[in-house]
């Protein structure tokens, strides 16, 4: 981009929005091979059920603490040739895609909890300045289109992540299944081919797409106030956090009651099918590997849903509000999440999923859209970070506290945890619906500009 920019947004063509989004695609290409499937490695390297989720704490840990610092740092970072977002999704793509390719050779469980760790980590590192990017590159009227496009690139890039050992299993006719203490074949060239994605979808965004320059006169300044070091960064990054928006609290409380339902589902969903539906005994055993691929397949079937449901979404939400979207959009997820204990015939899973599909084309725009105007544009990396807290922190209770429920309560019936995930669906559309209140755009835009006045003022 040339130097002479001045703060005002062109419109951008419906290709350069796709270019810019085309990474996405890869990113979660890299999260639903995960999610789909550390599940059932835990379980192939010897894990038992109330083992899984404390095996899943490492990554939201370090979440946790990466993202708020990444988000710091993109906000103050310019160069004249990679632009301000651009080299953290390279860095993060290429370590993501190195853990990826390494996933298939770990032959213990702290290797591959070690490996999901960087895996997470390095994905965190890519993924959290996407969020920013489009509030950079997009004007005002095109942000909803912006995530909309990611939600698409997410449900594309994630249906066939989910589907690849099923594609392996019966196109190519990989084994599926190994002794204990080693990964199906199946799996395996999963994670290879993963990774081989995850690194060209990003490095495409990265090389057809520019940045805007900084156009904040007070830019050098912020960049000389981040040399101060870690007690500067931490400093404003506690200021923003006591400082957010009343509807960003609002909004971060519906994240901490959703994220659960899907972090129960991806640890336990795809193993559930293999015992509970197919009636596999463990993951030696063929019949469980065969509903474990099934499993996968279903998931990427509601991906392929969040694909289709993104292009009828925006005028879904124009003609309902986007609290009455999002409320509706988390019911059919839970219906979804608790319906999968009703199945008897495996096909009937299709339908469980299409609701968590229409759930997820939502969760990954709606919330963004309800903050549209609400956070300042010279910080919101840092508080795209610190949105995400809402999203890692409900996973770091999940994997603390409920292997003990796993355990103690449920039996280690996955079935049943998976119900309690479409439980907890539930309160958060709740939630949405009673607290998030919705005006007009023009009042909207005025109150969040005056609150923003008010935070800035007081972080001053």
């Amino acid at each position: 981009m040339s130097s002479a920019y001045t703060g005002i947004k062109p419109k951008l063509s419906i290709v350069e929005i796709i270019n810019m989004s085309v990474g996405f695609f890869g990113i979660q290409f890299g999260w639903d091979l995960q999610r789909a499937n550390m599940g059932r490695i835990y379980e192939n390297l010897g894990a038992n059920p109330d083992q899984v989720p404390l095996l899943f704490l490492a990554a939201p840990l370090t979440g946790l603490l990466v993202q708020p610092v990444i988000g710091y740092l993109s906000d103050r970072t310019w160069h004249p040739k990679w632009g301000r977002r651009r080299p953290y999704f390279m860095v993060g793509a290429i370590l993501s895609s190195i853990a990826l390719f390494f996933m298939p050779y770990s032959s213990a469980l702290w290797m591959a909890a070690g490996l999901l760790w960087i895996l997470d980590t390095c994905g965190n590192i890519a993924m959290e300045p996407f969020r920013a990017f489009v509030t950079d590159k997009l004007p005002d009227s095109q942000v909803n289109r912006g995530f909309i496009m990611q939600s698409l690139m997410i449900g594309l890039g994630g249906s066939i992540a989910s589907a690849l050992p099923w594609m392996m299993r019966n196109i190519f006719h990989v084994a599926n299944t190994a002794e204990k203490g080693s990964i199906p074949e199946n799996v395996q060239w999963s994670f290879y081919i993963g990774g081989f994605f995850f690194l060209s979808a990003v490095f495409y965004t990265v090389f057809t797409t520019k940045e805007y320059p900084p156009s904040d006169l007070n830019f050098r300044n912020k960049v000389k106030e981040s040399s101060k070091g870690f007690g500067g960064g931490a400093k404003e990054i506690f200021s923003a956090l006591s400082n957010m928006p009343k509807r960003m609290k609002i909004v971060s409380l519906i994240q901490f009651f959703t994220w659960p339902g899907l972090f129960l589902m991806w640890f336990y969903y795809t193993t559930a099918v293999a015992v509970n539906v197919f009636g596999g005994k463990d993951a030696s055993d063929s019949v469980y590997a065969s509903g474990a691929d099934f499993g996968s397949l279903t998931l990427s079937y509601y991906s392929v849903i969040t694909f289709l449901f993104a292009l009828v979404l925006p005028s879904i939400a124009d003609k309902l509000g986007r609290k009455l979207t999002h409320s509706l959009c988390l019911l059919c997820g839970a219906l979804g999440l608790i319906s999968v204990s009703w199945v008897h015939d495996k096909y009937f899973l299709y339908a469980s999923m299409t609701g968590v599909g229409i759930a997820w084309a939502s969760i990954l725009s709606m919330p963004y859209a309800m903050l549209s105007g609400v956070l300042p544009k010279d910080k919101v990396g840092i508080y795209m970070g610190i949105f995400n807290f809402f999203i890692v922190l409900p996973e770091i209770i999940a994997s603390l506290g409920f292997g003990w429920l796993m355990k103690n309560v449920l039996h280690n019936n996955r079935l049943l945890a998976v119900e309690i995930g479409g439980g907890l669906m539930i309160l958060a559309a709740i939630v949405c619906y009673i607290f998030i209140k919705e005006k007009k755009h023009e009042q909207i835009d005025e109150e969040l500009t005056a609150e923003l006045e008010i935070n800035e003022q007081r972080s001053v």
